[in-house]
């Protein structure tokens, strides 16, 4: 627990001074020792530590007249953080003399009920340190150390200091850069293969004709309407130089009402009035013509049990068991059934289609383009002749990354579901900074591959919106993913997920959250193993050193690593380091510039 000193010392300080004066009597040679020896402690998840270790008090250390006091407090350089609850003993003649001032002065001790009585100082004594200290935030390369008085106040003077505990984390290092750096988010480099561009489409003309003709007659309905929206759609088919019909199939549906034989024949002459209607609009030529075929088929009475069952008519019923118990007879059967029903010619006048159904369906190749040259060229004249991979192979081709960007942005609004120009396009926003655009533009694509959800997820880490990124990452199942979830578990310090996330990729990172668990002899073998040499790397084996008292390892590896700049700074003040921060070659290291 974190003690608040303003409060307590003042009152111990009057206290000793009541109790014959600070008295600090003790044996030069005698220094109180601990077990363990000075260790690495590990904040948890609520930035905690846990401490159980044990002072071995030397006899004589203290008069018979004192309190010893024992103080943990954390250190950042030379500055006290935080100071927690103190260890008290009081000797024999001391605590006489506080029971006589409790009864003559009626003053209170408040630490009383924790103090140790001892009966004689003359013998050595063990002393043990148990709790769980809250530490500030950004406490990380901080130390514990104990401040140890013989005055019975513990501000007066101090007789000791010792090097309890470093605070280290070496996880921190994984934070802002590094930690966005270190997601995974690759740029995907697909390769180019040269496909035929086959594009098809289909429309439906609804025409009206006089009864039993086959003419077109655009003041009828909306025939001129309907004629144009078709002439719109395949006219540029027809016109453009870079494609290839295969072909235009004009398809009439005949009627359901009336006889099938007679109904087909009028259904495909409609058809061929409307082919050729085509043919005199677009003037096209003898050789094309023979790709735009007309035919017929039978609409079937699904289209007015449809209509019926929309409209909520109880009549539907009936219809559906005619045609359910005459699927497999024609039209004309099924119509003799339906016209004998009551309600015939309430179907005749409210659901018999007026308009007269014209299919068209069509095909066509536009040519690809195979060469860098070619791509780029055709580029900037007919982007919307260019499929999927010849786009992508375009954005590789630019050289800079606006120009990247907007071919990607191009590829995403013709093909929205390319999850290789959305991924690197996302790099791409990140790499400039523009972490809010990325996720913008991933969260309104139409669907989301595991991919894009890691995309989305590095993004919104890159814009400082940690928990939604683990919430997204959690719902995923790549590695790509599973490592990411790591990194940033491990940012939160749930070193023990982080760890099993990790732990199959054995990198450096995973190397960091393994020394976060104090599991160094661990960590040693993982970084022997890489042949990773970076600054980061170099500083994880430097810390590993240090924990394995290595000295020579130590320096090598440090001195590697002090060649980055942010590294070399946090290395003068790690507390892991601490044994070595007096020594000439540390210095000379950590303060090089």
């Amino acid at each position: 627990m974190k003690l608040n000193k303003c409060h307590i010392a003042p009152f111990i300080a009057l206290l000793s001074f009541s109790l014959a004066g600070c008295a600090p009597h003790r044996q030069a040679s005698r220094t109180i020792s601990r077990t363990p020896d000075f260790c690495t402690v590990i904040p948890d998840s609520s930035n905690r530590i846990e401490m159980d270790l044990t002072f071995h008090i030397p006899s004589h250390y203290f008069s018979r007249r004192s309190r010893l006091v024992i103080t943990p407090r954390l250190m950042q350089k030379d500055t006290v953080q935080e100071e927690y609850m103190p260890l008290i003993v009081d000797a024999p003649i001391y605590d006489k003399k506080l029971k006589r001032l409790k009864v003559l002065e009626n003053h209170t001790d408040p630490q009383e009920a924790r103090a140790l009585k001892l009966k004689k100082t003359s013998s050595s004594f063990d002393l043990p340190y148990k709790a769980t200290l809250q530490l500030p935030d950004k406490a990380d390369q901080a130390r514990l150390v104990a401040f140890v008085s013989t005055d019975g106040c513990g501000e007066c003077s101090s007789v000791d200091t010792i090097e309890v505990a470093a605070i280290s984390n070496p996880a921190s290092l994984l934070k802002g850069d590094v930690l966005r750096k270190s997601m995974q988010l690759p740029y995907i480099e697909p390769e180019f293969v040269a496909r035929p561009k086959l594009l098809k489409g289909s429309g439906i003309a609804n025409l009206q004709f006089v009864i039993n003709c086959s003419d077109i007659n655009l003041s009828l309905g909306n025939n001129e309407r309907e004629l144009n929206d078709m002439l719109d759609k395949l006219s540029p088919i027809l016109k453009d130089t870079l494609a290839t019909l295969n072909f235009i199939r004009i398809t009439g549906m005949a009627s359901a009402d009336g006889p099938l034989a007679f109904n087909t024949v009028l259904a495909q002459k409609r058809a061929a009035a409307a082919r050729w209607w085509l043919i005199m609009q677009l003037d096209i030529p003898w050789k094309k013509r023979q790709n735009i075929t007309a035919s017929s088929q039978p609409i079937g009475w699904e289209p007015v049990l449809a209509a019926m069952t929309a409209d909520g008519n109880p009549d539907s019923a009936s219809v559906k068991n005619i045609l359910r118990e005459y699927a497999f007879a024609n039209d004309d059967v099924q119509e003799h059934h339906i016209r004998s029903l009551s309600c015939w010619n309430s179907i005749k006048k409210n659901y018999l289609q007026k308009d007269r159904k014209v299919k068209y369906e069509y095909s066509y190749n536009i040519k690809g383009f195979t060469t860098d040259d070619e791509l780029l060229d055709m580029y900037h004249k007919r982007p919307d002749a260019f499929n999927e991979e010849e786009l992508l192979r375009v954005a590789s081709l630019k050289k800079e990354s606006e120009e990247q960007a907007e071919v990607y942005q191009t590829i995403i609004r013709r093909f929205p579901h390319s999850e290789t120009a959305a991924n690197n396009l996302a790099v791409l926003y990140l790499d400039a900074g523009k972490a809010d655009e990325a996720c913008k533009m991933l969260e309104q694509l139409p669907t989301r591959s595991p991919k894009i959800q890691n995309a989305l997820a590095v993004s919104h880490t890159h814009a400082g919106n940690y928990e939604k990124s683990i919430e997204l990452l959690q719902a995923s199942d790549s590695p790509e993913a599973r490592y990411n979830l790591g990194l940033l578990q491990a940012r939160r310090r749930n070193f023990h997920e982080a760890y099993r996330l990790l732990r199959p990729f054995a990198d450096v990172n995973t190397a960091l959250v393994a020394l976060s668990l104090n599991r160094t002899e661990e960590t040693d073998t993982l970084l022997a193993a890489l042949k990773d040499r970076s600054p980061i790397a170099e500083y994880a084996r430097a810390l590993t050193a240090a924990r394995q008292k290595k000295h020579d390892k130590f320096y090598r590896h440090l001195g590697n690593a002090c060649r980055d700049t942010a590294l070399r700074q946090r290395a003068a003040n790690e507390a892991e380091f601490l044994p070595y921060s007096r020594e000439e070659a540390f210095q000379v290291l950590v303060n090089r510039q």
